[in-house]
Formats: structure tokens, C-alpha cells, sequence
């Protein structure tokens, strides 16, 4: 088999419940379905899994997570920063959400890959391709912040390692804390992540 006969058979697609197929090394915004998303995020466990509670501990929740903990550090935050919020992991409804040990392991494709599947998520929903410096550094803040609650509630980290790795409780609500920490079933990350994206995005 030649190199053209192999590259021709190689499958970089995968096909969506939607009836998409979405092209992983060069993505389209066109293929990009939210109801796609939310499907998969809801699927998808954050911590390979080891975590406590009945269900896994969503992409979806998670993301919901932080969005919800942008919204407690910066109350007046632009509403499309927090779509970005929660569309933060997107791409992991098609590459999995691998643990950040595995990526310090891995070479720089993995980030090439969800670096072109975010930006395809964006200009889907009217996000700027590559976002604004000053943005990143907010969702970053946001995600260490959900981060370290998942450490400490769900995934058996003491406060103290949660504290050096993540750094601090972000100080949510008690009974926000208390929802958003309890992990739920698909069906429920599913429909939760579909109802604050539609409350998000502004079309």
C-alpha cells in the first residue's frame, strides 16, 4: 500500500448521533452540533473516573462548574466570556478528557488537535477563534477553582495538596456547592448543559 492508499483509508472522522461527521484533524464549524456536545460531555468522566458518588463526575458538570464559579469571582463578567466558560473542555466530547499527568507525557499533537477543535467550536457559536489573553486567564482561574473542589469533595485529595495544586476554594454558595458537587446522571449533565447554553448564547 502506498503512502496516498493509506493516508485515503485512514478514518480521521467520527460520526455524531446528530448524523455528523466531524473531521478531527481539520474540523469544521459547519459539523459542530451543541446537541453533540452536551451528548458526549455528559459522558465523559472527569478524573478517569475516581471519583465518589453513585455516576461519574461529568465533562458537562464540570464545565457547568466552572462557569458557575466565573460567575461567583467576577459577578459582572461579559456573558460571552462565560459561554466560553462552558465551552472550555468542548472538545473532549470527541478526544476524552485525559488527566493533566498523561498530557505532560504526551508530545504536542494532542494540543494541536483540541487546539483547532476549540477554535472550530467557537467560530460554530460566535466566539472569536482564539481568545482574548485576559480571557483564557479568567476560565484558567475558574477551572482551578472547580478544580480544587472536585479534588477535595470527590476525588480524595486533602485541602492542603488541593491548596499547592490548585490553589483556593473558590467560595461558592453552600447550597451551589452542595448541587454542583453532587455528580449526576447523563441524562441530567446532559439537559443542564444544554439549558445554560441556551441561556448563554446569544444568537
Amino acid at each position: 500500500m502506498t503512502a496516498r492508499q493509506s493516508t485515503e483509508t485512514t478514518r480521521a472522522w467520527q460520526r455524531m448521533l446528530s448524523g455528523r461527521r466531524l473531521d478531527l484533524l481539520d474540523p469544521s464549524p459547519l459539523d459542530i452540533e451543541i446537541v453533540d456536545i452536551a451528548h458526549g460531555l455528559a459522558r465523559v468522566a472527569r478524573w478517569n473516573g475516581q471519583t465518589s458518588g453513585a455516576h461519574i463526575f461529568s465533562v458537562a458538570q464540570h464545565t457547568l462548574l466552572v462557569e458557575a464559579v466565573m460567575r461567583q469571582q467576577m459577578p459582572r463578567v461579559d456573558i460571552s466570556h462565560r459561554l466560553a466558560a462552558l465551552l472550555h473542555d468542548a472538545p473532549e466530547y470527541v478526544i476524552g478528557d485525559m488527566i493533566s499527568p498523561f498530557k505532560a507525557v504526551l508530545s504536542g499533537e494532542y494540543k494541536a488537535v483540541e487546539k483547532r477543535l476549540l477554535s472550530a467550536i467557537h467560530i460554530r457559536f460566535g466566539l472569536p477563534a482564539v481568545l482574548a489573553d485576559e480571557i483564557t486567564q479568567q476560565i484558567k482561574a475558574a477551572d482551578r477553582g472547580a478544580a480544587y473542589l472536585e479534588a477535595t469533595h470527590l476525588a480524595g485529595f486533602s485541602q492542603a495538596e488541593a491548596r499547592r495544586l490548585f490553589g483556593r476554594d473558590p467560595g461558592l454558595p453552600e447550597a451551589t456547592e452542595r448541587d454542583y458537587l453532587t455528580p449526576w446522571t447523563a441524562a441530567r449533565a446532559e439537559k443542564q448543559f444544554l439549558e445554560r447554553f441556551k441561556a448563554l448564547h446569544v444568537s
